[in-house]
C-alpha cells in the first residue's frame, strides 16, 4: 500500500472528472474503488468531500489514501474506431491547422461518456481526429449531448492549457441561436437568475436539473451560483415562436435552457425545462410548437471567437445550423443571412 498523497491539478488536467483524472494519474485503480473511496470521503479536493463527477480545477489539491500496490501501467491503447465512425467525425471538422480542431457538434451525440450516456461520444472519436499529430486532441469546453454546434479541441496539452485558460477567464465570445416559445418583452435584455443544483434524480446524479434563483435570494441559498445571459430577439412568427441570440456570460450548466425557462419562453424541445408535452400557440406556456416543427431541442452554438493561442490572431467560428433547426428557420422564412454575425454590437432591433 502507498502512503497518503496530495497532488495538485496541472495545467492541462483542469475541468475534467475526478475520476477521469485519477484514473489517469493511477491507471490500474478502477471505477469501482475510485467511487468507493469517494463516497467514504478518502478522496478530497482541497480538504472536501467530493463525487466521481466532480470537475477538477487547475490548481485545486487532491488527496489521495493509500492505494493498492500498483504495477508499472501498460501501454496506453488507442480506441478502436469503425470506418463510418471515422469519416462521421471527420466530417464534423469545420476548422483545423497545428494546434486546433473545431467541429460543428451534431445534436445527440454527448461531448463525453458517464452514467446513462451512450459509449459513443466526442471524446471516444477523437484518435481519429489525431490526423498527423501523435496526440489525441483534447476536450476544453462541453456543449449538452442535445445541443449542436461549435466545439473547440486542442492538439496539444500546452494548447489545452491556454484555452483552458481562456474559457476560464471568459476571454471567448460564444453566441448561441435558439427558438423559443413566444417573444420575451423586452425584446432584448439580460438575465440576472443564479442557478443552483438539484441532486437525487438517479442513482448516481443523472437527469439532474439546475433551477433559477432570484438574485436578492443568493445569499440565503445554499450552492447557489451567480449566472448572468445576455439575448436579442432576431425574428419572429407572431406571437408563438422567435428567433433569439445568447451570450451565456458566465457558464454555468444548463444556464441557456434554465434562464429562458425560467422569463417564459423555454426553448423550443426542450422537454426537461419547458415540459414535454406542452404545446405553445400562442397563448400558453410550453416547448412544443406542434405541426411540422420538430420536438428536438432548438439550441445551436452559432459562433465562437477566440484569440489563437499562438498566432494570436482573432479567430471566428461558424457553425450552420442542424437539419431540424435548418427546417424550422425555413418554415417560418427565417434567413441566417438576415442578420449581423453579432446582434450585440449592433443597435438590434
Amino acid at each position: 500500500m502507498s502512503r497518503v498523497q496530495h497532488l495538485v491539478v496541472e495545467e492541462g488536467d483542469g475541468e475534467q472528472r475526478l475520476d477521469r483524472w485519477f484514473k489517469r494519474t493511477f491507471p490500474l485503480i478502477g471505477q469501482g474503488l475510485i467511487e468507493k473511496m469517494c463516497r467514504k470521503g478518502d478522496i478530497r479536493v482541497d480538504g472536501g468531500r467530493v463525487k466521481a463527477s466532480t470537475r477538477l480545477e487547475v490548481g485545486q489539491t487532491v488527496r489521495i489514501p493509500p492505494l493498492p500496490d500498483e504495477k508499472a501501467p501498460p501501454p496506453p491503447k488507442r480506441t478502436r474506431i469503425s470506418e463510418a465512425d471515422t469519416k462521421f467525425i471527420r466530417s464534423c471538422v469545420i476548422y483545423r491547422d497545428d494546434h486546433i480542431i473545431a467541429l460543428n457538434k451534431p445534436p445527440g451525440l454527448p461531448v463525453q461518456g458517464g452514467s446513462g450516456q451512450s459509449d459513443r461520444h466526442v471524446d471516444a472519436l477523437a484518435d481519429a481526429l489525431m490526423f498527423e499529430l501523435d496526440e489525441k486532441p483534447r476536450l476544453v469546453h462541453r456543449l449538452d449531448k442535445d445541443t449542436s454546434g461549435v466545439l473547440i479541441m486542442a492538439r496539444t496539452r500546452s494548447i489545452a492549457a491556454a484555452l483552458t485558460a481562456s474559457f476560464r477567464h471568459r476571454e471567448t465570445r460564444k453566441i448561441y441561436w435558439a427558438a423559443v416559445a413566444g417573444v420575451p418583452h423586452p425584446r432584448n435584455g439580460t438575465i440576472k437568475f443564479g442557478l443552483v443544483k438539484a441532486f437525487g434524480h438517479g442513482a448516481r446524479g443523472e437527469g439532474e436539473k439546475m433551477y433559477c434563483v432570484h438574485p436578492k435570494d443568493m445569499e440565503t441559498t445554499e450552492g447557489a451560483k451567480r449566472a448572468t445571459t445576455d439575448y436579442a430577439t432576431l425574428a419572429q412568427a407572431g406571437k408563438r415562436t422567435c428567433w433569439m441570440a445568447l451570450i451565456p456570460v458566465t457558464g454555468r450548466t444548463h444556464q441557456l435552457r434554465a434562464h429562458m425557462a425560467e422569463i417564459g419562453h423555454p426553448i423550443v424541445g426542450d422537454g426537461k425545462y419547458g415540459g414535454s408535452g406542452q404545446e405553445n400557440m400562442g397563448d400558453g406556456w410550453g416547448a412544443q410548437l406542434g405541426g411540422d416543427i420538430s420536438k428536438k431541442l432548438h439550441l445551436h452554438a452559432r459562433s465562437l471567437t477566440l484569440e489563437h493561442p499562438v498566432t494570436k490572431a482573432r479567430l471566428n467560428l461558424t457553425a450552420p445550423l442542424p437539419d431540424h433547426m435548418a427546417r424550422t428557420w425555413d418554415t417560418f422564412q427565417w434567413a441566417p443571412s438576415d442578420v449581423p454575425a453579432d446582434p450585440f454590437e449592433e443597435d438590434w432591433g
